[in-house]
């Protein structure tokens, strides 16, 4: 039995982008296939019953689907060298890093991939998985159909003409700017280690933002530390150094966690009693849709309207339990924290109806 994992995904996959730096940090040795239509039909769908990227095959033949459960598997076998800290207000962070961008983050990184300049990349890239020896022409007439069909989802997040001045003042001029400015003084979000919220950024900031040719030219342009520190991300010559120490937060972030609680908490605190409702009208559907209607949100004073996904509440449950399961001590702390992120009342936040994953599909617990 070989001792190496199997990665099947592509180069332009936001959260293959995020597995691959995950394997490339942990000294995981892995093999990357891509994920061509032949390889979904022989072994993603029948082994995982679903159609997304990344799955990563164990050496026991074992298919895990979706990159928090890759993750989290891999640290269990791997428990020597963790990349998700145990002291109370980093590993804290680190969650709140993972859900923001998983799923915050990918609203610019589909707004800048669909509605900015970057075709015929973008076709040549979806034309691969149809017809990777093909020449480049059909491949391009190919992949412009498979295209537009992910560029139909992008309304779906939000993304609107009243909506993507926001989202290009808020990502270009917020989350670039405060990225920049930390990864000026740190390697990394918590000091010289990546943590689990450095790999869930490498996901919209590496695959999408840095590596699509019209984005790729803002990132370079306006933030060099971020493209320093996503080179380091997919390098595995780099030797790390430690967490800072005392379990310190660096201030460089608080004001991109302070936004998360103000502008994505009520999204989420949203989804929270949407799912609640729909499970109440719909107590005997076994597997929970990947949308269930739509709701409001704002971005930089913005409204706007986008589909609620219940998939958000199974992600928003890890970073509720890293908090309540902290022991009184230890949630003191992170209430002081959390008081200066304007995050201690969100916190608080009840989930009566549990969401799980069976089988790569989301279900009631």
């Amino acid at each position: 039995m070989s001792n190496k994992y199997t990665l099947y995904g592509t180069p332009f996959s936001l959260y293959t982008g995020k597995a691959r730096a995950y394997l490339i940090n942990k000294n995981i040795p892995f093999d990357e296939v891509f994920s061509s239509l032949d390889v979904y039909k022989n072994i993603i769908v029948p082994q995982t019953g679903v159609r997304f990227v990344p799955v990563l095959k164990t050496p026991e033949g074992q298919y895990l689907q979706d990159t928090s459960v890759i993750i989290d598997s891999i640290e269990k076998r791997h428990s020597d060298n963790s990349f998700i800290p145990s002291t109370p207000k980093q590993q804290l962070v680190s969650h709140l890093f993972e859900i923001w961008a998983d799923e915050w983050l990918l609203i610019p990184a589909m707004h800048y991939r669909w509605n900015k300049d970057n075709f015929p990349f973008i076709h040549q890239e979806f034309g691969r998985i149809v017809m990777p020896k093909m020449p480049a022409f059909v491949r391009g007439f190919i992949g412009k159909k498979i295209a537009n069909k992910f560029k139909g989802f992008v309304p779906v997040l939000g993304i609107t003409p009243s909506t993507m001045p926001a989202i290009e003042d808020w990502y270009e001029n917020h989350v670039l700017h405060y990225l920049d400015l930390h990864f000026l003084s740190h390697d990394y979000l918590l000091g010289a280690k990546p943590s689990l919220g450095d790999f869930c950024l490498m996901g919209p900031l590496y695959a999408h933002l840095l590596r699509d040719p019209a984005s790729g030219k803002v990132m370079k342009n306006i933030a060099p530390n971020v493209v320093k520190w996503i080179e380091r991300m997919n390098s595995s010559k780099i030797e790390h150094g430690q967490w800072l120490s005392d379990d310190d937060i660096p201030d460089t972030l608080v004001p991109l966690l302070q936004r998360i609680f103000s502008e994505f908490w009520p999204v989420l605190e949203s989804t929270v009693e949407k799912c609640h409702q729909w499970h109440k009208q719909n107590p005997t559907i076994k597997n929970i849709p990947r949308t269930i209607g739509e709701h409001d949100f704002s971005i930089g004073g913005i409204k706007g309207q986008r589909a609620i996904m219940p998939f958000h509440q199974w992600k928003l449950q890890r970073v509720l339990d890293c908090y309540n399961g902290a022991d009184a001590d230890s949630k003191s702390i992170l209430d002081a924290m959390l008081i200066n992120l304007g995050g201690k009342e969100a916190m608080q936040l009840n989930i009566v109806n549990r969401i799980a994953r069976v089988n790569n599909q989301l279900v009631y617990a």
